[in-house]
């Protein structure tokens, strides 16, 4: 039996599960040529070398009928922790770059932290979500954030980094009375099966990932996470669960990277946060660079060599396992 590798998605809107799961796999066995591992890339892109998964629950993020601002609907505490989530990113992107007071980027930056924070003025839901699309607007004309993701406007970039806020907010109960974030984890869980398993999990799907596998018995060899925002202090670490974040139990090697332009990651080495499981294991973090637009993307990651090296060789060895 081949062994599994699980990819879990990030932010962002509908997708075709088919052509995205291709898509990463192309990424990836890219990065394995770079990295020597010509043989396993095509045991990768025929199938011989693993059964590929992809965990899709972007579908339970959908809100067709949304009548909220910019068509993004939020309840008191969704924008709450959106506004928290926006002005961490910003404050820590200033703190991670070299600054230049009299630079456009810099002036591009106050300006929005100041239409994120105004003095006085209406503090509702709708209007923190107003404030929020006006501030990604005015960002995504400077350099890092107009690099960072396939954000066309700031409407697109606020119902990202909403779907973080939705996600942490643990409401949105189904018929059922399950909230939004177990029936996440719960396709996560369903994608892993029972038998040892290889994961890669981008952006929002690190946190659902790090959650899930935290209740998860069977083994993961390795487990790799891309542009997470699992330390962000100001809104992500207080939520989860369970607290304090330890490493899962079963995972028994945790590589995480990180590019320094992507504006998802404000506190990237995640093993300072972290705290060891039983084994001792804890993230080990390592910063690559990407060229060109789009650097959050997960196929920028997964095509550079340092990334998709230490997947291929973990497959590899799950199947010389008899």
């Amino acid at each position: 039996m081949a062994p599994r590798l699980v990819f879990v998605h990030g932010i962002g809107g509908p997708r075709r599960v088919e052509e995205d799961r291709k898509r990463w796999i192309d990424a990836l066995a890219a990065g394995a040529r770079r990295a020597g591992h010509g043989e396993a890339a095509q045991g990768l892109i025929d199938g011989s070398l693993a059964e590929v998964v992809f965990a899709y629950y972007g579908d339970l993020l959908q809100r067709p009928q949304a009548q909220g601002a910019g068509g993004i609907e939020l309840d008191e505490d969704e924008a709450v922790l959106l506004d928290r989530l926006f002005i961490e990113i910003v404050r820590a992107h200033v703190q991670t770059h070299d600054r230049d007071p009299n630079g456009p980027i810099d002036a591009t930056v106050e300006r929005a932290l100041a239409q994120l924070c105004p003095q006085g003025g209406a503090q509702g839901a709708g209007e923190i979500v107003r404030r929020a699309i006006n501030a990604g607007t005015t960002l995504l004309g400077s350099g890092p954030w107009g690099r960072a993701g396939q954000w066309a406007g700031g409407k697109l970039l606020v119902r990202d980094f909403a779907q973080v806020a939705r996600y942490l907010a643990r409401r949105e109960q189904d018929g059922d009375g399950r909230p939004l974030d177990a029936r996440i984890r719960g396709v996560v869980a369903d994608a892993l099966g029972s038998s040892p398993t290889v994961v890669v999990a981008h952006s929002l799907g690190s946190v659902v990932t790090f959650e899930t596998l935290c209740g998860h018995e069977t083994s993961v060899p390795l487990l790799v996470t891309l542009g997470s925002p699992l330390a962000m202090r100001a809104v992500v670490w207080p939520k989860i669960r369970p607290a304090p974040p330890t490493t899962p139990g079963c995972v028994n090697r945790w590589l995480n990277y990180w590019d320094r332009d992507d504006i998802i990651v404000p506190r990237p080495v995640l093993e300072e946060d972290v705290h060891a499981n039983t084994a001792g294991v804890v993230p080990i973090s390592s910063r690559v660079d990407s060229d060109g637009v789009w650097v959050h993307t997960a196929t920028k990651y997964l095509a550079k060599a340092d990334v998709a090296g230490p997947v291929m060789e973990a497959l590899q060895g799950l199947a010389a396992v008899p």
